[in-house]
C-alpha cells in the first residue's frame, strides 16, 4: 500500500511515520515461543495472549467488556484506543466484529506499542488464529512501523500506531475541538479503551495514574474501558483518573476483570 501523508495542525504524519523522533527503526521485542506458538516477551516475562485462547479472551474482555459489537450500531464513526498493540489481535478481532454490523461505522483504532514486533514475528504469532487469516494478511502486508506516529489503512479502518513510550506519545494528542493545542495530532474523542499492557506488576508504566488521567481527558463522557486485570492499585488509578469502575467475571477461570465508564 502506498504511503499516505496526513497533514495535521503543525504535524505531518505518513503511513509509516510521524513525529519528531530521529531514530529510524523501532526495536522489535526479544521473544520466546511457547507451546502452540504463543509469544512471550522476555523483557516483561509475560505472554502476549492467553494460552487458554487468545481470540476468545479478546472477545470476552475487550469487546464484550466495552459492549461491542452492539455499541457500533447507529454510529457513523467510532474511535477505540488501546495500550499495548502487541500482536494486533485486539485490532483484528475488532475488525471481524465490525463486519457483523449491518451498517458499520468508520473505525479509527489508536494504539501504543513500545516494542513493535517485526513482520516475521507478527506473521508467526497471528498464525494461531486461522479465523482471522485474511485480516491478518492485510495487516502483515502493510506492517512497517517506525518510531513516532504511524498511520495504516487496513480493511477500511484507520490504524494509528504510536511507537514509543506511551507517556510521551499521548502528550502529542489533542481532541479535534481543542483549538488551543493546534500543534498536536488531532483525534476524535475516544469511545472505548482496551487496556491491555503486560501485567501491572511487570509493566507498571502502562498503568500509571498520570497516563490514565491523560487517557480520560481524551475520552468522551460516557466512554467505556475494559481490562483483564483487577489489581487494586490499577482500580484506584482508574477511579482517580475519572472512571467509574466495576469488577465482573474474568476469562477462562480468572475470577475478576474490570470494566468502566467515564464520569
Amino acid at each position: 500500500m502506498k504511503a499516505k501523508k496526513l497533514e495535521t495542525q503543525g504535524m505531518a504524519m505518513e503511513q509509516g511515520r510521524s513525529g519528531d523522533d530521529t531514530t529510524d527503526t523501532a526495536a522489535a521485542p526479544d521473544l520466546e515461543w511457547l507451546e502452540g506458538d504463543v509469544p512471550r516477551a522476555q523483557a516483561f516475562s509475560d505472554t502476549y495472549f492467553s494460552k487458554a485462547g487468545g481470540l476468545e479472551e479478546t472477545r470476552h474482555v475487550f469487546l464484550k467488556g466495552n459492549g461491542l459489537p452492539e455499541g457500533f450500531s447507529n454510529r457513523q464513526t467510532f474511535t477505540i484506543a488501546e495500550f499495548g498493540f502487541g500482536t494486533g489481535l485486539n485490532f483484528l478481532a475488532t475488525l471481524a466484529s465490525l463486519k457483523t454490523v449491518p451498517v458499520p461505522p468508520a473505525l479509527t483504532f489508536l494504539s501504543f506499542e513500545l516494542y513493535p514486533m517485526s513482520r516475521d514475528q507478527l506473521e508467526r504469532a497471528l498464525r494461531a488464529f486461522p479465523e482471522l487469516a485474511d485480516l491478518a494478511a492485510s495487516l502483515v502486508e502493510s506492517w512497517a512501523p517506525e518510531p513516532g506516529w504511524n498511520r495504516f489503512e487496513i480493511e477500511g479502518a484507520i490504524l494509528m500506531l504510536g511507537v514509543g513510550d506511551a507517556r510521551q506519545l499521548i502528550r502529542q494528542l489533542s481532541l479535534e475541538e481543542d483549538t488551543a493545542k493546534a500543534e498536536r495530532l488531532r483525534i476524535s474523542s475516544i469511545d472505548a479503551w482496551f487496556l491491555d499492557g503486560f501485567s501491572p506488576a511487570r509493566n507498571p508504566e502502562l498503568w500509571d495514574e498520570n497516563l490514565l488521567k491523560s487517557a480520560a481527558e481524551l475520552t468522551r463522557s460516557g466512554g467505556t474501558l475494559a481490562t483483564y486485570t483487577a489489581a487494586g492499585w490499577v482500580r484506584r488509578n482508574l477511579q482517580s483518573a475519572g472512571f467509574t469502575i466495576e469488577k465482573v467475571a474474568g476469562f477462562a477461570g480468572k475470577r475478576e476483570m474490570v470494566v468502566g465508564r467515564k464520569n
